[in-house]
């Protein structure tokens, strides 16, 4: 059996012929905010242009690795190896299109079970050799690169073998599944059995089951699902000193929650090679509609009181003016956007917000029942209903979003994601804190941006936030530009009490801003844990706890 295919074309996101144009609409737009877009596009170079350092494997610790997993199953031809040198990140995307990757695996291992995990994790803990777990490649804040740390070389341990669903307990409503299993695979399986997790994440067609663990994944529908740390009821984790077990037990006083510091620890601990899911009936019926609301504020006050009322749909997701903006103009249709623009300003909603609702269940009566509850809610905070033809477009387009980030790239524009959460009560304080500087940081640069944002995790505490911008590229300093902003954005949510990250985890990108929210003695305890786990530091080093420092990008 050779090794996989790769998941996802090796310059960008996901696979070919799902790429669309910008709409002319969208390019007018983009003129009038950031400026006119380049005339010639930044297509990728081609694959063979694409500059790797050399293979540093020694040759014992390859030798050992072979044993463990077969030759067939260590690979470092050019193709392999330039498809696991990095994530999905805007300064990932800015190198791969460019070829000129400063780091990339000197080998990919890919293990068929918990038992050659483990064998690889010893070989490379004893020969030196630095660990990447690789799932589905789509992290965003540099938590699959390629790093070796102080080791002589570096592996990225791929998991797509490990792909199965193991067993499924319907009595229970659990689900035990293999790391490297991706989302509609999953969904695939668990449907045989009437069953559903319920986790949709954007990444949801190329990310797998243990990415979502290791990052504290945070899917669409969280609000009537949780997230997915939330979903893990037990789990076995391979690290270099052994195999830790949590038993998937509905609850336990039994101490510490190791459950807790297993999910989330980003590869930087050890592997995850199975995880136990809780699992609910499939629905077989389901509704999105749209709303608009009068202003941010006012939807923000409405999410809350869904959420805190009970009342609360599966799906919520708030635009702010300038999101709401930028959707009705890429959405394509002018008419009919014009048309839109025209009744909400009549209904007192010039300055409205896009809101997007979802609801999934076993029967049509329970399913109006609860949009029912839902929309008295929204219309004593001034809604309008707008149907369900926006509301099942978002349906249709949900995963397409980073399809646009590699179009938009290609003409020469800066375009990123961040998120973060915060309280009720510091919530638009936030919003506002963290919009203006990034539009202060490019503008600095002499590339003003278009900055927007919604709301599309909600708790009955408070609710996340996340964030898009675009600006024009600074030609030859593209990385330096991104820094600026995400740095102004990252000091900017510490300063006014949001979480350095919500769902995208630490990854290289956060952890300078991790001492800030955990304390000192915090990284320290999450530093003891990792020297009893990964003694020889071998795991996804400067990642999470161990913070390569900001700009640095280097392998």
């Amino acid at each position: 059996m050779t090794a996989p295919a790769p998941r996802m074309r090796w310059w960008g996101w996901g696979e070919d012929g799902h790429d669309a144009p910008l709409s002319a609409g969208a390019q007018t737009l983009l003129a009038q905010q950031i400026g006119p877009l380049p005339q010639r596009r930044r297509d990728p170079v081609a694959l063979e242009d694409v500059r790797l350092p050399a293979a540093a494997l020694p040759a014992t610790a390859r030798e050992r690795l072979v044993a463990a997993v077969g030759a067939e199953h260590v690979r470092d031809d050019h193709l392999t190896r330039v498809t696991h040198a990095a994530g999905r990140g805007y300064h990932d995307l800015v190198r791969l299109r460019a070829g000129t990757l400063d780091a990339a695996p000197d080998a990919v291992v890919y293990p068929a079970d918990a038992e050659q995990v483990a064998a690889v994790l010893r070989a490379c803990a004893e020969d030196g050799v630095a660990v990447v777990p690789w799932g589905g490649g789509t992290s965003v804040v540099g938590g699959v690169a390629p790093l070796r740390g102080t080791h002589a070389a570096v592996v990225a341990l791929e998991l797509a073998r490990m792909d199965r669903l193991v067993a499924v307990d319907p009595v229970s409503l659990t689900a035990t599944v293999q790391p490297g299993i991706v989302g509609p695979a999953l969904e695939e399986a668990l449907a045989a059995h009437a069953l559903t997790l319920g986790h949709f994440p954007q990444s949801f067609e190329f990310a797998t089951v243990g990415g979502w663990v290791a990052t504290r994944s945070a899917g669409q529908a969280s609000t009537g699902y949780g997230r997915i740390d939330g979903l893990v009821l037990g789990l076995r984790v391979a690290t270099p000193s052994g195999e830790v077990v949590v038993r998937p037990v509905p609850a336990s006083a039994a101490g510490p929650s190791l459950r807790e510091l297993l999910v989330g620890s980003e590869g930087t601990l050890g592997v995850i090679v199975e995880v136990t899911l809780r699992v609910r009936a499939r629905p077989t019926v389901r509704r999105y509609e749209a709303f608009s609301l009068p202003a941010f504020g006012v939807g923000a006050d409405a999410f809350r009181a869904l959420v805190q009322d009970g009342d609360a749909p599966d799906v919520m997701r708030l635009s702010d003016p300038q999101e709401t903006r930028v959707s009705l103009t890429l959405a394509g249709d002018g008419l009919a956007t014009r048309a839109l623009t025209t009744y909400l300003r009549a209904r007192g909603h010039a300055d409205g917000c896009l809101a997007i609702f979802g609801w999934a269940g076993s029967s049509e009566a329970a399913l109006r029942r609860r949009r029912a509850a839902a929309a008295r809610t929204l219309r004593a905070h001034g809604a309008v209903a707008l149907g369900t033809p926006v509301g099942q477009a978002w349906e249709h387009g949900r995963f397409h979003a980073p399809y646009l980030r590699d179009e938009l790239l290609a003409h020469g524009v800066l375009v990123e994601t961040l998120e973060t959460a915060t309280t009720w009560d510091r919530l638009l304080e936030l919003h506002d804190a963290v919009a203006a500087a990034l539009e202060h940081a490019l503008r600095e640069r002499g590339t003003p941006p278009l900055v927007w944002c919604h709301v599309s995790h909600v708790y009955r505490a408070g609710a996340s936030l996340y964030f898009t911008f675009v600006a024009r590229q600074q030609e030859g300093t593209e990385l330096e530009q991104w820094h600026a902003a995400k740095a102004a954005a990252s000091d900017a949510i510490v300063a006014h009490g949001g979480t350095i990250t919500h769902h995208h985890a630490v990854g290289r990108d956060h952890a300078p801003w991790l001492p800030g929210e955990v304390g000192p003695l915090g990284v320290e305890l999450l530093r003891a844990a990792k020297a009893t786990l990964d003694p020889a530091g071998i795991m996804n080093p400067g990642k999470l706890v161990d913070p390569a420092g900001p700009g640095a990008r280097a392998g």
